[in-house]
């Protein structure tokens, strides 16, 4: 099961339409485009830990874990602060969260005003769904020595994708090639020409 799968068989659909006062189209519509940008952003943060998938897992933890799932998908309102806080965590500042509403607007043709609404939303939905798998999948791993088990990064890694599935959008804001270039690039000063 994808990560979008999951999480809309899991309510977040309905969850978005609710806090937002939108309806479930466009709440959906919102997900769709925030989505791949936002796993692009957590696998690059695993790809930068030592542990891979579970020092992603750890971090998301840290933040909230499991819990950022269940604040968005319960009835009371949302503590969109965690949200942002994934949000520095896996994007490093509000400008590329920025660029990530605009091109996720140019895409879907939502205003941007509402998808950055929408993306600390979308990135507590993603990180707490991604760390209750994690936390899951640790909880059926077994060591016979008594040492912390480790989760299954075969099922996690599933659930971000691989390069191909988020270089759409993250890749067009991140910049392609890694030097610098690309809109991450410019806003963070590091395109040189």
């Amino acid at each position: 099961m994808s990560l979008l799968d999951g999480l809309m068989s899991s309510g977040a659909v309905e969850a978005i339409s609710r806090e937002l006062g939108v309806d479930q189209q466009t709440a959906q519509s919102g997900l769709q485009a925030l989505l791949p940008a936002v796993t692009g952003g957590m696998q690059n943060q695993a790809e930068a830990q030592p542990q891979g998938l579970g020092g992603l897992a750890g971090i998301l933890g840290g933040l909230g874990g499991g819990g950022l799932l269940e604040n968005v998908l319960g009835h009371g309102p949302t503590d969109v602060g965690q949200g942002n806080a994934v949000l520095g965590q896996i994007f490093g500042s509000k400008d590329t969260s920025r660029a990530v509403a605009d091109e996720a607007s140019q895409r879907s043709g939502l205003s941007p005003e509402l998808l950055k609404k929408m993306l600390p939303i979308v990135a507590m939905l993603a990180a707490g769904y991604f760390a209750k798998r994690a936390h899951d999948s640790k909880q059926q791993q077994s060591t016979p020595d008594g040492e912390e088990a480790q989760p299954d990064e075969g099922a996690l890694g599933g659930l971000l994708g691989g390069k191909g599935a988020m270089g759409g959008v993250l890749g067009s804001i991140l910049g392609a090639g890694g030097g610098g270039g690309g809109l991450l690039g410019g806003l963070m000063g590091g395109r040189k020409e």
